[in-house]
């Protein structure tokens, strides 16, 4: 059975640990190799531009373990319930993607431009690693 509290719980934590190390990231660029913050430089600051190359990479490895942990919980694990997860956590990404970050405005909030146009290719990549990733957790599980 596809335990949709669970798979909330590991996809929320991978979600926050993520979202979490991009912020850590850009304060460390802004405090320790002393780039321009949003507040010094136009757009994001120059702080954030260099971290988005990154974003993908630490999508890429958390979603993966979250997705391992999750079905690891799991009595068992089918190629169904990879496709469920795909979907979900990939399709929720999207949606709160919208609100969290362009919709409702606070300091990090982008516009509608500088997240889907300006983030490319870095948000689409970040897209397919979610999506892949209950895929790459299943691929762990048989080897």
């Amino acid at each position: 059975m596809h335990n949709f509290a669970i798979s909330m719980v590991c996809y929320w934590l991978a979600y926050f640990i993520v979202t979490l190390i991009g912020m850590l990231h850009t304060v460390f660029n802004i405090y320790v190799l002393h780039m321009k913050s949003m507040k010094e430089s136009k757009g994001m600051g120059e702080a954030y531009e260099k971290t988005k190359p990154w974003h993908p990479l630490y999508n890429i490895i958390i979603f993966p373990l979250f997705s391992y942990a999750y079905f690891s919980i799991l009595d068992t694990v089918t190629f169904q319930k990879v496709v469920i997860t795909s979907i979900l956590w990939g399709t929720i990404t999207i949606i709160f993607d919208l609100f969290g970050w362009v919709m409702i405005k606070h300091p990090w909030s982008l516009s509608t431009k500088e997240f889907y146009v300006d983030y490319q290719p870095w948000i689409s990549f970040i897209y397919v690693a979610i999506y892949a990733s209950p895929f790459i957790a299943y691929a762990w599980m048989n080897v």
